[in-house]
């Protein structure tokens, strides 16, 4: 079985500050994280985690749009910084992305049929104007948009769905392989994430496209994912099969993403686990320990002396944390297996 895109033992460091304006600070973004996806079984694999966890880095160095400082991101066994210009038009043919802010890739100076036309040209997808313009009427029926009221108008006539919509039908007319979407729906409106999510998902069933679906709700990955990972400071938590994981969460951070959202019963608050106020001391420490160790009710001394390794708890499911260490541990790059 054919690899398509895979990521091993990735990470990312940026650094701030240095020379005469204050010493040089090091920010881990990104620790060890591995995924690996395969050419012939589409997968809907969604990565979530709150503000700041390292999601939209991982997007990027997935996408080549940021190298990793030690690692490697792979296109079918080749390294990314190493594709050559065919390599590169390969890869982009076959790996699509939709970003956050569907305003962001328009110019409000053109139609909206200019972010359709660029690809065809770009890849030669048709041989004349008739057959470019039904590639793109093809592409918006397959996302639920009437090309006859959305073609010929520019961004700010159409809503922040039906654009959004647009550029997925942008990366459909590529007929890629893998589509990393960042999260697409978090800056639609509500009534409308259901219909955009729905439109992804009939993607990778009808047209057997894989989704890295990068989200901070819990709610939509549930709606759309199989499979499951959860980011905490740019190191996995858990991961595993999206239905065990939200409904017997296993770390004491997914359970307390779980218990953070809110009740369906107008009047009432949120459900909180208490968790540990975070010292100074343990700030110190959590650089070499568990970066969730200042927040966990169950923190204990190894916690602040090193980081756990993903503990394999069941055929589909693994935790980075202490609390399951009679599990064994699983090498970096078989978080894949755990993912299948």
């Amino acid at each position: 079985m054919s690899v398509l895109l895979e990521a091993r033992q990735v990470r990312k460091v940026f650094h701030t500050g240095s020379g005469m304006w204050g010493a040089a600070h090091e920010n881990v973004a990104v620790d060890g994280f591995s995924l690996c996806l395969k050419d012939d079984a589409p997968a809907f694999i969604t990565i979530a985690g709150e503000s700041g966890s390292g999601k939209t880095t991982i997007a990027r160095l997935l996408l080549g749009f940021a190298e990793p400082s030690g690692g490697q991101v792979l296109y079918r066994g080749k390294d990314l910084r190493e594709l050559d210009r065919a390599g590169q038009k390969q890869f982009r043919h076959e790996v699509q992305a939709v970003f956050q802010d569907p305003f962001e890739v328009y110019n409000p100076f053109y139609k909206v049929d200019h972010i359709l036309e660029i690809p065809i040209a770009k890849f030669r997808l048709a041989s004349s104007a008739a057959q470019g313009r039904q590639l793109m009427e093809e592409a918006l029926q397959a996302v639920g948009l009437r090309p006859e009221e959305t073609l010929g108008r520019y961004p700010h006539q159409l809503s922040g769905g039906q654009r959004q919509r647009i550029t997925i039908a942008r990366a459909l007319l590529l007929k890629p392989r893998l589509v990393i979407a960042d999260e697409p729906v978090s800056m639609v409106d509500a009534s409308l994430r259901a219909t955009i999510l729905e439109s992804l998902h009939r993607l990778h069933r009808d047209f057997g496209i894989s989704f890295v679906y990068i989200t901070h709700d819990l709610t939509t990955a549930y709606q759309v994912s199989q499979r499951l990972v959860v980011l905490y400071h740019g190191t996995v938590a858990e991961a595993g099969e999206v239905e065990q994981v939200i409904r017997q969460p296993q770390h004491p951070y997914t359970r307390e993403l779980i218990r953070s959202i809110p009740v369906p019963d107008p009047g009432q608050g949120w459900i909180e686990e208490p968790v540990a106020e975070k010292t100074e001391a343990e700030e110190v420490q959590v650089t070499t320990g568990c970066r969730y160790a200042p927040r966990c009710p169950h923190v204990q001394p190894r916690c602040l002396q090193a980081l756990p390794p993903l503990f394999r708890t069941g055929p589909q499911r693994a935790a980075a944390c202490y609390l399951y260490d009679s599990a064994p541990p699983l090498a970096g790059e078989d978080l894949s297996a755990v993912l299948e």
